[in-house]
């Protein structure tokens, strides 16, 4: 019941994102402005609640990624797509519509499908990162 939850709110997640990118590709300049002053601070708040999990302890390691046995050093993962994204994005290259559709695809999947499990869905962390996004730098996982 777990993965059909999961799957659920990953699949609601992706299409939100989904479609705020379309707005921003295809809407109006005062249908900008209006989803701008709505979303951007929810849009905000979330990457500060989800970098704030991430913060790294006293001894450097996240919190977040680590595990008992094996230690994750800052920056983890997170910090370093959040920098990707939010601060080096601009010289990042754009997506072309054909990838955006296809990856849009790939995430409609039927729950319980089988499939690769990634280290997040076995820890249970990190439940909204699609093993089928690029990581950092574009190589998929």
């Amino acid at each position: 019941m777990d993965q059909v939850l999961g799957q659920v709110l990953r699949n609601a997640v992706w299409e939100r994102l989904d479609m705020l990118s379309d707005l921003a590709n295809r809407a109006d300049a005062q249908s900008l402005v209006s989803v701008a002053r709505s979303e951007l601070p929810r849009l905000t708040e979330g990457w500060r609640a989800m970098l704030q999990a991430h913060e790294p302890d006293e001894r450097g390691d996240c919190p977040t990624c680590s595990t008992r046995w094996h230690k994750c050093k800052a920056p983890c993962s997170v910090w370093q797509v959040a920098h990707e994204h939010l601060v080096a994005g601009g010289l990042a290259p754009q997506q072309t519509a054909a990838t955006q559709d296809h990856r849009r695809e790939a995430r409609r999947r039927v729950p319980g499908q089988t499939r690769g499990v990634s280290a997040g869905e076995t820890t249970g962390r990190h439940a909204l990162v699609n093993p089928r996004r690029p990581a950092i730098g574009g190589v998929h996982a």
